[in-house]
């Protein structure tokens, strides 16, 4: 299956603050908050939406293509990420800016405040899918993840102009759109991700019922934390596929990534949705124990023997055939 991931590229610098963001926090001061965290960690790693979600499919054996804009410093990530698996060709390097940065502090709770500096990802508005889909010889399915949200407009744009199968997966970008944004990315879309609370903000934002997106899209998928993951659609019956069991959590940047490259590369192996959502939830979990986004490895074995623990024998063997190639 031929997928390109489009969305952010960007380096993480991961902080933890040993305490509560709550405590902090004063409700009736809010207006005027002016709040320095003293941290105890500080670790820079790699990540962006696109190159998480990128990352985890090559992982479970895939050669998604990579699809955003970076800067000249992107030399040393690229050979990471060709090194991984990620077909990196149709990444667009600036000549005046940087790659783009992700500050994030993380509390005991796992709660987490952070910044983004857009760089270079600003100048992702300027590619075309159609050099990307001719390289390829075709395109089964795009992924429009978080992004400069023009970038993400004209991606879902050209999808629909092209006849390209999209999944509009907008996250953290939801706060700068308006209504005629969002309704503009997801219309005709074969799958819509969001979290829990991303799913209420973007009906608020577009003025639509739950009803009335699932008749602009085909396959509504909502992440939904400790509770699992819930997926609907047009003349479909609710899922829901609780979450896999962990070990230890540690950090949870870039946990919806994992998600989505589980989910989408059980979709290229041709599962079914409920196996999908599996597969995406053992693997976030995998980066939920890991301190960064690509910092993991999967090893088939043990892959499988954890899908069974969470999932049953049934799961793990359907999955296995397709682990089979991985270390």
């Amino acid at each position: 299956m031929r997928v390109a991931v489009t969305g952010s590229i960007a380096t993480d610098h991961l902080m933890h603050f040993p305490g509560r963001f709550g405590d902090q926090l004063l409700a009736d001061q809010l207006h005027k908050v002016s709040l320095s965290f003293l941290v105890d960690d500080l670790v820079v790693r790699r990540g962006g939406v696109a190159a998480n979600i990128a990352f985890g499919m090559a992982q479970l054996g895939l050669r998604p293509v990579l699809v955003g804009a970076v800067g000249v410093d992107f030399d040393d990530y690229r050979s990471w990420l060709e090194r991984h698996g990620v077909d990196c060709e149709s990444v667009h390097v600036s000549e005046v800016a940087h790659t783009a940065r992700f500050v994030c502090t993380t509390d005991e709770e796992m709660c987490q405040i952070a910044s983004f500096y857009a760089g270079a990802m600003s100048e992702a508005r300027n590619i075309e899918l159609g050099p990307v889909a001719h390289r390829l010889d075709g395109l089964d399915l795009v992924i429009i993840s978080a992004n400069d949200p023009d970038a993400m407009l004209r991606h879902s744009a050209e999808c629909r102009a092209r006849g390209l199968a999209f999944a509009a997966d907008p996250s953290q970008q939801l706060a700068r759109m308006d209504g005629a944004d969002v309704h503009a990315l997801i219309e005709g879309a074969d799958y819509l991700l969001t979290n829990e609370y991303e799913k209420s903000l973007l009906e608020s934002k577009a003025g639509l019922t739950d009803a009335q997106v699932l008749d602009l899209v085909k396959i509504r998928v909502t992440t939904l934390g400790k509770d699992g993951v819930e997926i609907t659609g047009r003349g479909l019956d609710r899922i829901h596929v609780p979450v896999a069991k962990e070990v230890r959590a540690y950090d949870p940047t870039g946990v919806g990534d994992g998600f989505r490259a589980g989910f989408f590369a059980a979709l290229s192996w041709g599962l079914g949705l409920e196996r999908a959502a599996q597969v995406g939830s053992l693997l976030a979990t995998h980066v939920l124990e890991t301190v960064g986004t690509q910092e993991y490895d999967i090893r088939s074995d043990i892959f499988a023997k954890r899908l069974a623990e969470s999932y049953g024998d049934a799961a793990a063997d359907e999955v296995a055939a397709h682990l089979s190639p991985l270390a």
